[in-house]
Parts: structure tokens; sequence; C-alpha cells
């Protein structure tokens, strides 16, 4: 019977006897598969018999942040609560929303806090992205009212709707359990099929790469006692093979060694093999003018594939799939032992944003020319010019130097941790950025 309940709202009584429901719990739900991250959705006619609740705000229309005049979120962002994890094994970026880093309401400003939450997501969502919610640490405290919840939902229109291709809720309560049944009749099956509840970390594990994202350190202490409490064996995962740091890898190895390693094994060749295949098959007229290029994601199943073939040595085969081939040119980067920019660069790299317009062409110079390893220069020289080759075609496939940026910079550069921090994002982003525009100044040699 409760699992059909269907609430109705009223300005009067909606909100009250919505959170009586939720204190009293025990409603059921369906978990629903994630999307594989090739189907393209269409949400026009979503939350047409949405229902309404008296916020006294117009949640449709609710203001953007300029992005010429960047809002000041320092106040929110202080706290932690939105970070940048790294790439999950579908190739997505990876957004964490942890509930247990919300401060009290009292302290905390719940408009601006869904500002900063679609400042931070426009960086990202003209490309396939995951979003990961821990939601332990949420109490009554902290707890957003439901007017704010429904709002935020209404507010996250289309533009981010679309490339989401993954939501897991990590540890959820009878909360989160009662909020889908409320919502689910506004909630299409599209976007629906894109939720996963996750009850353990271990579970999270399949979908991403856990060392690269940021869970707090109660949300790890949570998921122990969870474990503890139902007497769950939690096998070991073995790295996969083109994660691992082995004693004495396969001599044709390219996912997750060096690239000292790989040149000494390609008969002193500086442009790795999977680098110069890729590329050289991306820029073929037909590729470099796919819409949506280095944005999409590509199906996991061949991209682990290709890479196992890639670390034996064997003959690979892109199957005319243009995603595929862009997927594995990010993730080769993304799983180098170091960075192309390395780790000792990334500290000059993270205070971009803060030199003068006037001292930056030297600055990078500087960078690039004369701190950065020779081989290191010569393959992000080669990355960069063909980089310029999609930019060209940016009229039909949307990729300009900014968007490119998005998806590249936080690929070659990253802290020796293997997190990044939303902080971080923004100056990597105007690094890779300014390369790009720049790169006949730049790469002179």
């Amino acid at each position: 019977m409760e699992a059909d309940y269907q609430p109705k709202f009223s300005p009067s009584r909606g909100l009250t006897d919505l959170e009586e429901k939720i204190d009293a719990g025990g409603l059921d739900y369906l978990e629903s598969p994630v999307s594989d991250g090739t189907i393209e959705e269409n949400f026009e006619e979503e939350l047409v018999n949405a229902p309404v609740i008296a916020t006294g705000v117009d949640s449709l229309s609710y203001p953007f942040v300029d992005e010429e005049t960047e809002e000041d979120f320092s106040e929110v962002a202080k706290y932690g609560i939105v970070e940048v994890g790294g790439d999950d094994t579908y190739g997505r970026k990876v957004i964490v929303v942890s509930a247990c880093k919300l401060p009290g309401n009292k302290e905390l400003d719940h408009t601006l806090l869904l500002r900063y939450l679609m400042y931070t997501l426009d960086k990202f969502v003209e490309e396939d992205y995951s979003l990961v919610y821990f939601h332990y640490g949420l109490t009554s405290k902290n707890k957003p009212p439901l007017s704010w919840l429904w709002q935020a939902y209404r507010a996250f229109d289309r533009k981010y709707k679309k490339n989401l291709k993954a939501l897991y809720l990590v540890h959820p309560t009878n909360f989160i359990r009662v909020i889908w049944q409320i919502f689910r009749a506004a909630i299409s099956a599209k976007f629906g099929r894109k939720v996963m509840y996750v009850n353990y970390l271990d579970e999270l594990r399949q979908h991403l790469h856990l060392d690269q994202i940021c869970i707090p350190q109660p949300v790890l202490e949570h998921d122990e006692r969870l474990v503890q409490k139902n007497n769950r064996v939690v096998q070991p995962q073995p790295a996969p093979q083109q994660n691992a740091k082995f004693h004495t890898p396969l001599q044709t190895q390219q996912f997750g060694v060096s690239l000292q390693f790989i040149k000494d094994n390609n008969n002193g060749e500086v442009i790795p093999p999977v680098v110069r295949q890729c590329v050289e098959f991306l820029s073929q007229p037909d590729a470099l003018e796919t819409e949506g290029l280095f944005r999409r994601s590509a199906s996991v199943q061949l991209v682990k594939e290709l890479q196992s073939k890639y670390n034996q040595g064997q003959p690979v085969d892109f199957r005319g799939d243009v995603h595929l081939a862009a997927v594995l040119l990010k993730t080769f980067l993304r799983e180098l032992e170091e960075p192309l920019m390395t780790f000792d660069l990334y500290d000059e790299i993270t205070q971009f944003q803060s030199m003068s317009k006037e001292e930056r062409p030297r600055q990078v110079k500087i960078l690039i020319l004369e701190k950065l390893p020779e081989d290191n220069y010569l393959i992000l020289k080669y990355i960069v010019q063909f980089l310029s080759k999609v930019m060209d075609r940016s009229d039909l496939n949307k990729m300009t130097s900014s968007n490119l940026a998005v998806v590249f910079g936080p690929n070659l550069v990253w802290a020796q941790t293997g997190q990044l921090s939303l902080s971080a994002i923004g100056p990597i982003n105007m690094f890779t950025d300014f390369v790009l525009t720049h790169q006949d100044q730049i790469f002179i040699i």
C-alpha cells in the first residue's frame, strides 16, 4: 500500500505531511540500473505533470551565474561540500557532493548553495559526467527543507540532466527513499534509470576509481560500521591490469606505467604508440568534425578490451568508433604514473589564475620550455597541435578551446594525491585553455 503512495501537494499542508512521512520512514523503493552512457536522452517533456510547491519563487527561472562576472562563492566553497574527482570507469568526470560537510541550516545560505552547485556543474555539463552523493551526515540540523530540494530539482533543467549519465546515492536512508517516492511522479523514467542506490563503498568500486574521489573520513568510518554490523564480507579488489603498478610489467604495457618505461620498450620512440594511433585515427576529417568529440563516453567493455590489447602488444581496431579512440586517449593520459605536466609543476599551474595577464605568456613559456622534461614537452606539443585541428573544426564539432580545456585539463594536471580539488579546477582549465589558444607562440622548438 505504501509503495503506491502518491503525495498531493498543497500550500497549506503539503510540506508538513511530507516531513511527517519522512520521519515515519519505511517506504519501499525500486532500484534502477545505471545508463551505459551511450544513449542520448530527450527531456523536453519532463516535469509536464509535476506537482507544484508554493515556495514564493519561480524556480524554473532561477538565476544562473553570469559567466562574465563570477559571483563570490567563498562562503560556500570553504565547506568542501562539492568536489571533483577523476574519471569513472566509463571515462566520465565525477562530481562528488558530501552531506556530512553541510553546516547547520543557520550557517548556510541555501539560495547561494544552489547557485554554487549550478556554477560548479556549468564547468562540466557539456560533456558526459557522473554525480556521487554521500548521504551519511545529513541530520535534522543541516537537512535542507523539502521546498529547497524540489526547487533545486526544477532549477537543474535539461542542460544539466542531459549529459548526467549516472547518479550514485551512497548509503541511502529512509529520507532518500521517501524523497524518491514523493518526487517520482515528476521524474521521467529516463532520468530514473540513471539513479543507482549504493549501500556500501565496495559496491561503488565497480563503477568508480575510489582512489580518485574525495571520500570524507566520516563516510569511510560509517561504511566500516555498516560492513561490521551486517557481517558483510568485502572481497579485496585486485587493481585492473592497466592501473596496476607491477614490479615487472609486460614490455608492451602502455597503460598505468611511466612515459620512460614506454619509451625504453618502443625503440626510444618518444610518442607512445597508443597516443600516435589515437591521434592519427582522430585526425581524419570525419572524426574531427564529429559533434561532441571528447565529450561523449564509450562502452566500458570496449575500452577495457582495447586497453588489454595495447598492454599485450596486440593490433588494435577502433571499429570506426570516434568516441572509443577519444576515451582511450584521455584514459591513457589519466592513468600515467605521473601526469604529463608532472607533479613538480602542479603548484605553479594552480597559481595561474592569480598571475596578471601580462606575465602569463612569459610564465607559461618558462613552465613548458624550461621546466617540463624534454619527452613530456614533445608529447604535449604533439597532442596540442592535434587539438588545434579539433579547434579549427569547432563550428562542426562544438569543441572550442575552453571546452577542450575542461576535458583535457584534469587529464594533464593533478596533485600527487590523485585527487583534484574544486579550487584547482579553475586555474588548471584556464592554464590549459591558454596553452591551446597560444600554442603557436609556445611550441617554437
